[in-house]
This record gives C-alpha cells, sequence and structure tokens, in this order.
C-alpha cells in the first residue's frame, strides 16, 4: 500500500503564543509560516507578528475554527501555530526506496503510544543513539506538538522522523522492504542482551497498556524481552527504549571490523 503525503511530513507544527514565540526566537529553527486566527488582536498578536517580520516569516489569517483544525488541538492553540521545517522528516515510502540516501539501517516503530511525554523522550533518546529512523504513523500515536517537543527538549525538530498512515502498514512496509522486525515484550522468551542481531533491522515499542497491537504483532518475527530483577514486572517504555537504543551502540561499537552480526560475549536467558 502506497503512502501519500501529507504537509504534515514537512514541518512540525507547534501552537500557542510562548511556543511559537520561541520558535521563532531560535535562529537554529527555519519557520515556514505562522497561522493566526483572524480574530487574534491585542499586545500578543502584535507580538507574533513582529517576531515573525524580524525573521521574515510570512504571516497568514484564517479563521480560528480552522487554526484549531491544522493546530490538532481545539484547546491549547491561542488562535496561533507555526510550521517549523523539520529537516530530517520524510515519509517511510521514501526512507525505503532510499531516496535521501541509502535506506536506514535501524529503525523504530512506535505502536500506539500516545503519551507525548515518551514520544518526546523516544525522539530524543534515539536521536542521541544515532538510530536512523522513528517511525511516527500519524494515526494512533501521539502528535509531534509542543508537549512531545517539550519532553524531547527541542530534539524533535531535528530528529529522523518518518511519517505513515498506521503502524500497521509500516510494519508491513518494513518487512516487504526485508527488515526483520523485532517486537519488546516482557515474556519473550530471548533476551535483548543475548540476542544476535542484525545491523539492517526494525524494532517495535508497544504501549504500556495494551502492547504491540494486533495487526503490527502479526508482522513481528522475532520478540526480545529486557531482563528484569526485584519484582519489577517491565520498564516504562521510554525506558525500554532507552535501552534498546544503547544497545545498539554498543552492538555498533563491537561490529566495526567484526562483520555484519554481533554476538555478544555471553548469554544469557530468563524464564
Amino acid at each position: 500500500m502506497q503512502d501519500h503525503p501529507s504537509p504534515k511530513d514537512r514541518f512540525v507544527t507547534v501552537y500557542g503564543r510562548k511556543p511559537v514565540l520561541e520558535a521563532l526566537a531560535d535562529p537554529a529553527l527555519a519557520v515556514d509560516k505562522v497561522i493566526l486566527a483572524d480574530n487574534a488582536h491585542g499586545p500578543a498578536a502584535r507580538e507574533i507578528v513582529t517576531a515573525a517580520q524580524r525573521r521574515g516569516v510570512p504571516v497568514r489569517r484564517a479563521t480560528a475554527q480552522r487554526v484549531k483544525v491544522l493546530a490538532g488541538n481545539g484547546r491549547h492553540d491561542q488562535g496561533v501555530l507555526a510550521d517549523v521545517v523539520a529537516p530530517r522528516m520524510r515519509t517511510l515510502d521514501a526512507a525505503l526506496a532510499g531516496e535521501a540516501g541509502r535506506p536506514p539501517r535501524s529503525v523504530l516503530l512506535l505502536d500506539g503510544i500516545t503519551t507525548p511525554a515518551n514520544v518526546g523522550m523516544i525522539l530524543r533518546t534515539a536521536t542521541a543513539a544515532g538510530v536512523d529512523g522513528i517511525v511516527v504513523p500519524r494515526r494512533g500515536v501521539a502528535s509531534i506538538d509542543p508537549l512531545v517537543v517539550k519532553a524531547s527538549a527541542g530534539v524533535a525538530f531535528h530528529a529522523p522522523v518518518l511519517r505513515c498512515g498506521t503502524a500497521e502498514e509500516a510494519a508491513a512496509a518494513l518487512r516487504r522492504a526485508g527488515y526483520p522486525l523485532f517486537g519488546l515484550a516482557a515474556d519473550a522468551p530471548r533476551t535483548l542482551f543475548a540476542a544476535d542481531l542484525p545491523s539492517r533491522a526494525a524494532y517495535v515499542l508497544g504501549s504500556e497498556t495494551a502492547g504491540v497491537s494486533g495487526g503490527v504483532r502479526a508482522e513481528v518475527t522475532d520478540w526480545l524481552a529486557i531482563p528484569m530483577s526485584g519484582g519489577v514486572e517491565s520498564l516504562n517504555v521510554a525506558s525500554a527504549a532507552a535501552v534498546l537504543c544503547f544497545d545498539l551502540v554498543r552492538r555498533r561499537s563491537e561490529r566495526r571490523g567484526a562483520g555484519d552480526v554481533v554476538r555478544p560475549r555471553e548469554r544469557t536467558r530468563v524464564g
């Protein structure tokens, strides 16, 4: 199934007066445009218009309802949004086709993670660990909004985000492209640290409440667990992502000059 690019696949949209002003004040960010509700007036609106003019950013007027629709948040947009250029954001299809260089080798797939703080922390961690792509579906996962940007400490603007419709569509596309798909589950028979993992692979992170969804589960080729002790059943999904990402860093370091597959020195099993 071919994905159809959306304008949202080029920008991170921030809304609310303070986030928009912060984006306009940051010279490291390229702001494509500001959209201001036609009923927004007064000192706050003038401050935004002045800041945009100072940066040479066009300001467009739209109805308050249109701003709410574009922001995707009817309670906190405060009548203004800004589209910030996300230079590493692209569609999953484009990434797999190698349209911007070689296809990604390490990919995270977010499935049903709806807490903005978790999505933001995963974006920050995965980017810091050098993961090539983080699939953030347009549906079923928290939107990349000011809450996600804040949780990522601004990294969301520069993260290698890959967009698609749903996690299920992404899982199928990754499998068609030849990626093994590893799922994290507390009851998996093998631990992450005991597994032989290829350098080219995708990893799915499911929601804490429901885990990996049924449609994605059908595409998973193997399951991995993070070993737990002390009676702890599982980690927060953002913490689990950090463990996974930096184990991939360790493997890349060991892989240099050692072939495609890294075999850990010790193999452990749980359960």
